[in-house]
C-alpha cells in the first residue's frame, strides 16, 4: 500500500467517523495509479459533509498528493498560493 493511501480514512475514522464518505470507500481511489483518474474520488468528496474539513486538513498540513476535499494536488497549490499572496499583500 502506497503511502498515500492514509488519506481521509486514516485522518477521518478519527475526527469524522460519522460523516466521512471517503472512509467508507476504497482509499486508492484518492490515490490513483499515475495516469488514473480522480473523477470518482472527486464526486464522492462533493457529496461529503466533511468535504471543508478534509481540504482545511490538506491544506494546513501540506499534502501533495492525492484527492483532498474534492480536490488534486494542482488546485491545493493554487490555492495555498492565493492564500499566501493575500497574506502579503
Amino acid at each position: 500500500m502506497r503511502t498515500g493511501s492514509r488519506c481521509c480514512r486514516r485522518l477521518l475514522q478519527y475526527r469524522y467517523p460519522d460523516d466521512a464518505l471517503c472512509a467508507q470507500t476504497d482509499p486508492e481511489l484518492f490515490h490513483p495509479e499515475k495516469g488514473g483518474t480522480t473523477a470518482y474520488a472527486k464526486r464522492i468528496c462533493l457529496a461529503c459533509e466533511v468535504r471543508i474539513e478534509c481540504l482545511e486538513h490538506a491544506l494546513a498540513n501540506g499534502e501533495l498528493h492525492g484527492v483532498w476535499g474534492g480536490m488534486g494536488p494542482d488546485q491545493r497549490k493554487a490555492i495555498r498560493r492565493a492564500r499566501d499572496r493575500r497574506r502579503t499583500a
